[in-house]
């Protein structure tokens, strides 16, 4: 059996790593790493580490990063030791840490056994046992996720998701848990944030053969990457496929989207205005639809508060709330536009990921991303609605440019700068993207 090296505390610094190094090589074990963050378990995660191979966290005690990685490894069914540094808590302590995993077989030892260590695992290695059913097609599962992104694991969000068998897109739908590394309890959850395990359920753009992990890897185990920049964010492992979709088929209908196109004698798109409150949104998109109105073409527009007024009522401010308020209206453009309408979309949609979420779901072409850009400065003074007000006085939480960030778009359309251009200015700019205008 070989090993992978993985760091656990601050306690594991370099003479540590190397003195457990040096014992390995000495009784004839290959040894690698560790790697940087994550990659050691995202290697065991996605097979790049040899099956037979051992983890031996060095320094481990009972800190954040050693049970984060402790309970992962756990869960995968990986051969693990605790290597204790000499500063690192009593062997007591980790060994109550093993029982509590459900796994009180794990090696709790000193520099020095570890080798030892190793020789009985080859003799007896670890099993675990599995949930849920055989491999079944499904497009919904349930699955374990140790997360590592920046930004926060959130309802709504979109990522890609990566296993041996498959590159897909995944939607985070609800967080049921997140575990308490201290207790290994689980506690209610909305979202899970770096170094956090939690369970939710994901829904999958095809159906892929789900299998619920077991040692060696295989379609159980898999990593979350960000979908704007392909950098992994988590890593999970499917609990099981969920079946409440297996009787439903996508009913075709003899009217289609080009039917209907057709019909109304336009072509089908979404203007997606973004920006900061104040910006000009709302203004550009009604001007905009007005002029398209008055050419005869057929138009819905999407304000940000007005469909707070009834399909998103039930949503706050929150990122977590602004991510499924988003996701919410993207669906229901995507539904208008299928019917052959020309749809305006107002809203602040202050995150990219949300944005290039909304764009996935149109075709090449059909989805025209607006920046409707101003200053802060300039947005805050003009205020027609007094919320900047309210915000800087600490009335108003979570409110975008003051408390909670807007990122702008890096490659839009079209950029209209709302601070040198007039309405009817940016209105002329935003008719000849679309082609109406020369």
């Amino acid at each position: 059996m070989s090993a992978v090296l993985l760091g656990g505390s601050a306690a594991a610094g370099v003479e540590a790593l190397d003195a457990v190094r040096a014992e390995l090589s000495a009784a004839g074990r290959a040894v690698t790493g560790p790697e940087p963050g994550d990659a050691g378990l995202r290697a065991l995660v996605t097979g790049e580490t040899a099956v037979d191979a051992a983890v031996v966290l060095v320094g481990a005690g009972l800190d954040p990063a050693a049970r984060h990685d402790a309970y992962v490894l756990w869960q995968l069914g990986v051969p693990l030791v605790f290597a204790l540094a000499s500063e690192g808590p009593a062997a007591g302590e980790c060994e109550r840490f093993a029982a509590r995993l459900g796994h009180p077989g794990v090696p709790c030892v000193e520099p020095g056994e570890i080798a030892a260590a190793l020789a009985a695992l080859d003799a007896a290695p670890p099993t675990v046992g599995v949930e849920g059913p055989a491999a079944v097609p499904a497009d919904q599962i349930r699955a374990t996720v140790a997360w590592s992104g920046y930004e926060p694991l959130l309802r709504g969000r979109r990522y890609i998701l990566r296993s041996e068998t498959a590159e897909l897109t995944a939607t985070v739908a609800p967080i049921k848990h997140r575990l308490d590394l201290a207790t290994l309890e689980t506690l209610p959850a909305t979202r899970l944030i770096t170094g956090e395990i939690g369970d939710c359920e994901l829904e999958l753009d095809q159906p892929i053969a789900t299998l619920p992990f077991h040692t060696g890897g295989g379609p159980g185990a898999f990593v979350l990457a960000d979908p704007l920049t392909g950098a992994p964010v988590g890593i999970g492992i499917v609990r099981f496929g969920l079946r409440r979709a297996a009787n439903l088929r996508w009913q075709e209908t003899s009217i289609d989207a080009g039917a209907r196109a057709a019909a109304l004698g336009q072509t089908p798109c979404v203007l997606w205005l973004t920006g900061l409150s104040g910006a000009g949104k709302s203004t550009v998109a009604n001007r905009v639809e007005a002029a398209l109105h008055a050419r005869g073409r057929h138009t819905y527009l999407l304000d940000g508060d007005n469909v707070r007024h009834g399909l998103n009522r039930d949503l706050g401010f929150t990122d977590a709330d602004r991510v499924e308020n988003i996701r919410r209206v993207a669906e229901v453009a995507k539904l208008m536009t299928d019917a052959g309408l020309i749809v305006l979309v107002s809203f602040i949609s202050p995150f990219a990921s949300e944005r290039a979420m909304a764009r996935g779901l149109f075709a090449p072409g059909s989805f025209y991303e607006v920046f409707v850009d101003a200053p802060l400065a300039v947005a805050e003074a003009r205020d027609p609605k007094g919320l900047y007000a309210k915000a800087r006085r600490g009335e108003l939480a979570n409110f975008t440019g003051i408390d909670s960030p807007y990122e702008p778009p890096e490659a839009p359309e079209l950029r209209v700068d709302t601070d040198a251009m007039s309405p009817e200015q940016a209105t002329a700019a935003t008719l000849k993207l679309l082609g109406i205008i020369g």
